[in-house]
């Protein structure tokens, strides 16, 4: 496959499954090419035009010729230059590291990674949350995570694999996309009457399965597995953690246990001041499964997979 075939699927897959639908991410991209033809000058000079496309601003081809064949990719949770450093050694020992990419966004994808949280607003709608509601604490939010990721140093990971010339990509929301889906669907088809039917179930994921070996597996965060689950959501895509103050619309709307990657000390306390069930899947094991739906396309085209930095690798293509 070609660079930009590779990096195309990947927004196509996200596509396919973001919970907006098609309408919606078809009037953002409308949007977006209103702005582009209001710039001028520098400001125009410097507007990233893979906006025009793509709609998940988390997720960039950051180095590498569109047409470069790629036989085979290292992919990771995250990349450093310690990563860089590695898929140079591996090319050195022969291996066909073509390409990097890694989950968590480095570069322009790190200064987008608020402007897709902006999703997080339909699902807490789907949910039962008024639009109102969910806009208003959505946008508290956003502004937050704005001001932490100002400031960062963007490019030190993409910096490196320019100086060795190894084309590099990241993909966070189209593969958190898929994770999410995936779930979505396996609960819709799942009787889960109590907390422990919601452990059982995420078990039988292979990814999941795997981490349980080095201690990274499912567990319930808040509640019991002897309680009843009640409405059962997956809270796995938007960017990263959304506001605090949304578990106490969630308990009004319904939902009885969320099952999600991670959850910080601040939204732990939210939900379990409002008795919501939470189960963590686990950070590294669903990120590892969003991304293998995505892998497992590229893999029936021939390409070879290099796991590495925290990415379990399983195919469903066997």
């Amino acid at each position: 496959m070609k660079l930009q075939e590779i990096y195309a699927l990947a927004v196509k897959k996200g596509k396919e499954v973001d919970p907006r639908g098609k309408e919606a991410l078809e009037k953002l991209t409308e949007e977006e090419k209103e702005k582009y033809d209001e710039l001028k000058g520098k400001d125009k000079e410097v507007y990233d035009e893979q906006r025009l496309k793509n709609p998940f601003h988390d997720t960039r081809l950051l180095h590498g010729d569109d047409d470069k064949e790629v036989k085979g990719v290292m992919v990771g949770i995250d990349f450093s230059t310690g990563e860089v450093t590695l898929a140079d050694r591996l090319r050195e020992k022969g291996k066909n590291v073509d390409l990097m990419i890694s989950h968590h966004p480095s570069g322009l994808g790190v200064a987008g990674l608020p402007e897709v949280m902006h999703l997080q607003k339909d699902v807490l709608y789907q949910w039962g949350v008024p639009i109102n509601i969910a806009e208003s604490l959505m946008n508290e939010r956003i502004s937050e995570v704005e001001r932490r990721v100002k400031g960062r140093n963007y490019n030190k990971t993409l910096d490196a694999a320019r100086l060795l010339d190894i084309p590099f990509m990241c993909v966070h929301t189209p593969a958190d996309n898929l994770v999410n889906d995936h779930l979505v669907n396996l609960v819709e088809e799942t009787e889960l009457n109590t907390v422990k039917d919601v452990l059982e179930m995420l078990k039988e994921i292979p990814e999941y399965h795997e981490a349980r070996k080095y201690g990274d597996g499912p567990f319930v965060l808040i509640g019991s597995e002897d309680r009843r689950a009640g409405k059962v959501v997956i809270e796995m895509t938007g960017g990263t953690e959304g506001s605090k103050k949304s578990y106490e619309k969630l308990a009004q709307s319904g939902v009885g246990t969320v099952i999600g990657m991670h959850l910080s000390e601040d939204h732990r306390k939210q939900a379990e001041k409002h008795h919501i069930n939470y189960v963590i899947a686990g950070h590294m094991a669903s990120d590892s499964l969003g991304l293998n739906l995505f892998l497992d396309e590229l893999e029936k085209e021939g390409v070879e997979i290099f796991p590495c930095s925290g990415f379990i690798r399983h195919s469903r293509n066997k």
